[in-house]
């Protein structure tokens, strides 16, 4: 059983980098709090700089994820307690929850890339679509939602820790993008094994507690499946639209059916498919093979009544380009592939102008 005694013997090791204290005695802990395995508290941060700040932030984060028996850590910032009144409850609760679109106002359209299952290449083509709404002149931010597979920070090549500014963290730079996952807060090999309303929170923070700033489009990657996650994500998350990823056979189709069915009980627009992996050009012959069937992108399509946005072919370099942390549409700006995600993002910027029409962030949850 975790005790409170081992968490603050294990914060006692964490010194304040200026003042050469523990944060503890610095009474930098504040609502410690401990359910089962799960372990919450708040930095309440004082004076201490940025870069303070930021470090003490992960290396908290590290240390009580050693305690034996904790399972999840969820560190806070703040500066003194933010106790929220009992009495204005029943009124905040028939009012419902703080609305997304106040959360990120300066942010003009969200767009979620999301699939039914894992290995379709949702994350290349998510880190790819906004590189290209990038290069057309845009301001774009990324989150990565996919808290059990955390990818962007690799294939956009950041290994940078976030900045904190007046008790807000400041998102890592890449590429001319802003950006943040909790990659870039745990090691690359520790396991999240998180609930659902865990995830809940931890998008929250990612959009109240993120200096943002005015973006054109917040692009998220979002957890494949239509569990837990995805639900308590689609609550929080104001969504213009969503770009369904499959690949083109029938096994991949059967699972975008329902993520297509979940976003629309959620009445989130459906901006269209986007067919990865549609097909192989042998580079000795230029012979094209359907490696994983054909079509299949289409008849989806054509069965939601939404556009096939793109279809992307697979290519060797494209995966080399992700792993090494320049995307394709950077690495090799006129190669096919590149010029198929710059068309994507084209797509989906003229579906957004469509869905215009529509209330521009739709009522959640």
């Amino acid at each position: 059983m975790v005790t409170e005694d081992a968490v603050l013997d294990a914060l006692r090791g964490i010194k304040d980098p200026e003042q050469q204290r523990d944060i503890v005695s610095l009474g930098l802990i504040r609502d410690l709090s401990i359910a089962d395995s799960e372990v919450t508290f708040t930095l309440a941060f004082t004076t201490q700089s940025p870069a303070s700040k930021a470090t003490m932030h992960s290396m908290a984060s590290r240390a009580v994820g050693r305690v034996p028996g904790v399972s999840k850590v969820q560190v806070r910032m703040g500066g003194a307690p933010t106790a929220r009144p009992a009495q204005p409850a029943p009124h905040a609760h028939a009012q419902g929850p703080q609305k997304p679109a106040e959360l990120i106002p300066e942010v003009k359209a969200t767009i979620a890339v999301s699939s039914g299952k894992g290995g379709v290449g949702k994350s290349t083509v998510t880190v790819n679509l906004a590189v290209a709404l990038r290069q057309s002149g845009a301001a774009v931010g990324i989150i990565d939602s996919d808290v059990y597979g955390p990818d962007i920070p690799l294939m956009l090549g950041s290994r940078g820790k976030p900045g904190m500014f007046e008790n807000r963290i400041i998102p890592v730079e890449a590429h001319g993008m802003k950006m943040m996952s909790i990659g870039l807060l745990v090691n690359d090999r520790e396991p999240l094994v998180w609930r659902g309303p865990m995830i809940h929170s931890f998008i929250q923070q990612m959009l109240k507690d993120v200096m943002w700033g005015a973006l054109d489009y917040l692009v998220f990657d979002m957890p494949p499946g239509t569990g837990d996650a995805q639900l308590s994500l689609s609550q929080v998350i104001p969504l213009s639209g969503v770009v369904m990823v499959t690949t083109p056979q029938e096994v991949a189709l059967l699972d975008v059916r329902k993520a297509i069915g979940m976003f629309q009980r959620l009445n989130v627009p459906i901006l269209g498919v986007v067919e990865n992996m549609s097909y192989f050009v042998a580079p000795d012959t230029g012979k094209r093979y359907a490696i994983f069937g054909e079509g299949g992108g289409q008849r989806l399509a054509d069965e939601y009544g939404v556009p096939l946005l793109a279809q992307v072919p697979l290519d060797p370099e494209t995966r080399v380009a992700g792993d090494e942390g320049t995307p394709i549409t950077l690495r090799q700006p006129d190669a096919s592939q590149a010029r198929t995600f710059r068309e994507l993002a084209a797509a989906v910027r003229r579906r957004l102008d469509e869905l215009s029409t529509l209330k521009p962030l739709p009522k959640i949850g």
